[in-house]
């Protein structure tokens, strides 16, 4: 066993003491509040909102080690049903969870496994859980001396070895038998920071070259993107503040190219374009930055007012307009008439609700919070939507049906049902479901042209009469 004995990363040596870093907040800190975020997220609240209330001088270190921690619960969870013959407290149960998930494999261990053992029994001790920390000690002393077999007895669990629920396992299996292993392993992995270049403002040669100037590599991919070898904070970027560029993975810069690409500019006015749950604005501003803004009239739709404030935010950055509308896509009713003048739409990019089980790497916590029920329930919102928003289409419109799904439920089969029964509907060609990674290839798209991408699924239909 690797016998380091500090319980902080390696680093650089330390600045002299007139520039002196403030000090990191000990582990022990670090992983009680991971393990607080932990329980959060299994009693049902993301990741996002429990790690907003972590204070802000911890926050960065839990996040990682937080996502760390959900990216390998399946195995922890394993483990800690070997070390205990009953279950502990839910408080007790995440701590445990979160030292098992970072140490049961050295070789991707923030810190040696006996550091985080060891900071892991004193958050139990300074916490709440101080009367159960020798049981904590007892169970994590064991995990070290046994490790190897208690790892191998766990292999022949689905779960502990993919880290996902046994149902999510078990729908990819079925509906992607030759590549669900794939998928399984992308989504276990720290996804690429993408941008897409403003390229209504700024080169995309010149803004890569400004980069690497920076030392920062980049491989241009899709339309305007350019996938980073290294993450950096969007401040660092050059221009960022004044809108030269965005983050965006490059499987959702598809969206507007799609979209836009060959449609016809009626005669004597803009394209009146609807984005239907546009929140946070990323496809709405791509739209307006991959034709001449004065090209197109931008309607975003969005039901929550907080979510379409981030809307205006965004298109605010990158100095562009659209009329941003906060109501309920499926029901036009309340909008249609009043915001848009009972005017038909030429395009209509439905982005719809979904599992999110394509951006797993980017939200760890999306597999343990989802339920399998939640794949029929949120695929009758998308035929609702569907077949609501199809009627506001002008014969010869477009309209882009996409999710950041994997599952066909959300994607293959609820654009087939949709064809079937509306006969005015024609499929135009389109990527289809995207795999999660950079070994895949679907469709007419290779992954070459897009990098190391999220997992989506598009479909294009256009109205013939």
């Amino acid at each position: 066993m690797n016998q380091r004995t500090h319980s902080s990363p390696r680093r650089a040596a330390a600045p002299s003491q007139a520039h002196a870093a403030p000090a990191a907040p000990p582990l022990w800190q670090q992983l009680d509040a991971v393990a607080q975020c932990l329980q959060a997220v299994l009693e049902g609240q993301s990741s996002r909102s429990v790690l907003a209330r972590v204070p802000q001088p911890l926050r960065p270190g839990v996040q990682a080690l937080l996502f760390q921690v959900l990216r390998q619960l399946g195995r922890a969870q394993a483990l800690q049903k070997q070390l205990a013959s009953r279950n502990p407290p839910p408080r007790v149960s995440a701590l445990l969870n979160t030292a098992l998930a970072l140490a049961w494999d050295e070789s991707r261990a923030p810190y040696p496994p006996f550091t985080l053992v060891n900071q892991a029994v004193e958050a139990a001790k300074q916490g709440p859980t101080r009367a159960q920390s020798g049981f904590v000690n007892a169970c994590l002393r064991r995990f070290l001396r046994e490790r190897d077999a208690l790892v191998a007895a766990t292999e022949a669990q689905p779960q502990a070895v993919w880290n996902h629920p046994a149902w999510w396992i078990a729908r990819l299996r079925k509906d992607h038998p030759d590549h669900w292993q794939a998928i399984l392993q992308a989504n276990n992995e720290q996804p690429p920071m993408t941008l897409r270049v403003n390229r209504q403002r700024a080169d995309r040669a010149q803004y890569q070259a400004a980069l690497q100037a920076m030392d920062v590599p980049s491989l241009a991919v899709a339309d305007s993107g350019l996938q980073l070898q290294q993450a950096l904070p969007v401040q660092s970027l050059p221009g960022f503040d004044q809108g030269l560029a965005s983050v965006q993975d490059a499987a959702a810069q598809l969206a507007a190219p799609l979209l836009l690409q060959g449609l016809e500019q009626p005669a004597g006015r803009a394209l009146r374009v609807l984005d239907a749950c546009a929140a946070p604005g990323g496809k709405t501003a791509h739209l307006l930055e991959y034709a001449a803004p004065q090209t197109l009239q931008v309607t975003a739709l969005e039901i929550d007012a907080e979510r379409a404030a981030r809307i205006e935010d965004t298109l605010g950055r990158l100095q562009l307009q659209a009329q941003v509308v906060v109501a309920d896509a499926s029901q036009p009713a309340q909008w249609f008439e009043a915001q848009c003048g009972g005017q038909l739409f030429d395009a209509i990019l439905l982005d719809a609700p979904c599992t999110a089980s394509g951006i797993v790497r980017r939200q760890p916590d999306v597999r343990w919070l989802r339920r399998e029920s939640d794949v029929h329930q949120l695929a009758q919102i998308q035929s609702r939507l569907l077949d609501t928003l199809w009627p506001l289409l002008q014969p010869g419109g477009r309209l882009l049906y996409c999710t950041c799904s994997v599952f066909r439920q959300e994607g293959e089969a609820q654009v087939q049902a949709f064809v079937a029964r509306n006969s005015e509907a024609r499929t135009l060609p389109a990527p289809g479901h995207l795999i999660p990674g950079k070994d895949y290839k679907a469709g007419m798209l290779a992954d070459n042209a897009l990098g190391d991408h999220d997992g989506f699924f598009y479909a294009l239909l256009q109205k013939t009469r």
